[in-house]
Formats: C-alpha cells, structure tokens, sequence
C-alpha cells in the first residue's frame, strides 16, 4: 500500500498513459468545438448581413453563397470527430446487437481499430488532394479565395475522426466496460423499468 506521500503510483505507466490519452482527448475536443463554433457563428453572421442587406439596401452581400459553401464543407469536415466523440456517428448494428460480453466488446474494438484506420487513409488522401489544389493556385471563383483553405478541413476532420475512433479502441481494451466512444460508455441495451410494456 503506498505511503500518504508516495507519488510513485500516480507516476506508474498506466496513469500516464491515461494521462495522455485524456490530453489528447480533451485537445482534439476543443479543436472540434473551436472549429464547429466559429463555423456556426460565421455562417449565422453572414446569413443575417446578406437578408438584412438585401431588405435595407436592395442589394446582399457579394460571395454570400461561396461563403456559405465554404462554411458548411468546414463544419461537415469537422463534425466528424465530434461525431464520433459524442457516439452520434451512423452505425449499422444488426449483428453486433446480437452479441454480448467479450465477443462484442472484440467487435467493438476491430470496428474502432479498422473504422480508425480508414479515417486516417482519408486524412492522407485528402491532403494529397489539398496539397494539389495548393501547387495549382486553384481560388474560388467569386471572392477568389484560395480553395486549400476551406478543404484543410476535410484532412484535419478525418484525422480527427480517426483519433476518436483509436481513443474507443484504447478505453475498450484498458477497461473492463464497453464504451461506444472514449468518454460514452455503451448503455445501448439499458431499457427504463417504468412499468410500461
């Protein structure tokens, strides 16, 4: 039993790595929410200038719909993490329903580690696709915005995406529970006993 002063224990490898793991948790979340939040606040910023435009002044804002392109691919993008992190995510279920105990916190887990695994393939392909549009100057046609920066969301989303998902292949197997995403532990099965049938 350690001593009251003894601080070995928290400084063992299992701490620190849960240590880590809640870091980087905790980071790629306020990453998603900074990105998602700004994205909504612009988005409801320039909808609003553009009507209030139109109806004062007869005449909208120039770009509103290459803004509001460009705004909604970034909030797309980025929504995959948290997606993910918060289990909101489309899951097709059928046959892990079926299963429980080991065999299904093992699928959890093979799903987790391959669903992870493609979300940072996407991640590498997307920014192939970025640096392409980078090296050909590609802008966007009205504001002439340089299109690589919008679709930087689409590598960082998916890498984020892939983070969460190896983040519930680790909970899942340092844990005894089974957990849907690193912070949402799996309740799916929980039916309320409120005497209803």
């Amino acid at each position: 039993m350690p001593e009251p002063g003894d601080t070995s224990a928290s400084h063992s490898p299992t701490a620190l790595l849960s240590k880590a793991l809640r870091t980087l948790d905790r980071t790629s979340e306020h990453i998603e929410k900074t990105i998602l939040g700004a994205s909504v606040l612009f988005l409801a910023g320039l909808l609003i200038i553009h009507v209030l435009g139109r109806q004062l002044f007869g005449n909208g804002l120039t770009g509103q719909v290459e803004l509001t392109q460009i705004s909604l691919i970034i909030m797309t993008f980025a929504g995959l993490g948290y997606g993910v992190r918060r289990a909101r995510h489309i899951c097709m279920s059928a046959f892990y329903d079926q299963l429980s105990g080991w065999p299904r916190k093992a699928l959890l887990v093979f799903i987790s580690l391959l669903t992870g695994a493609l979300m940072f393939y996407f991640a590498w392909y997307a920014w192939e696709y970025v640096s392409s549009i980078h090296s050909r100057g590609r802008t966007s046609s009205a504001l002439q915005i340089p299109l690589w920066i919008p679709y930087l969301a689409a590598p960082i989303g998916f890498a984020l995406a892939g983070i969460q998902y190896w983040l519930t292949a680790i909970r899942n197997l340092t844990s005894r529970d089974i957990y849907r995403s690193f912070n949402e532990k799996e309740e799916y099965d929980a039916v309320p006993d409120d005497g209803a049938i």
